[in-house]
């Protein structure tokens, strides 16, 4: 598998998730929290569990798509049937 940020400066990616955590109403202390996602498959990133966390996964998986959206990188689900 190729890390879909190949190429991407660091600066960039900083600026894209900053701006996708604005706009998301994420807490800049949760950003970290982001980045490993920014390299993982979508079917890894995690879900809402329904236990009230802070932060929500479900948020981290929107500012996760968001920033790669910006990026201009893919964000494709695969289907339960692949």
């Amino acid at each position: 598998m190729s890390d879909r940020l190949d190429g991407v400066a660091a600066g960039a990616i900083d600026r894209a998730l900053a701006e996708s955590a604005d706009e998301h109403g994420l807490a800049d202390y949760y950003r970290d929290c982001v980045r490993p996602l920014l390299r993982l498959p979508v079917e890894r990133w995690p879900r809402c569990c329904g236990g009230g966390c802070e932060p929500c996964s479900e948020a981290l998986r929107r500012v996760a798509a968001a920033t790669l959206a910006r990026l201009g990188r893919s964000v494709v689900e695969r289907s339960e049937n692949g």
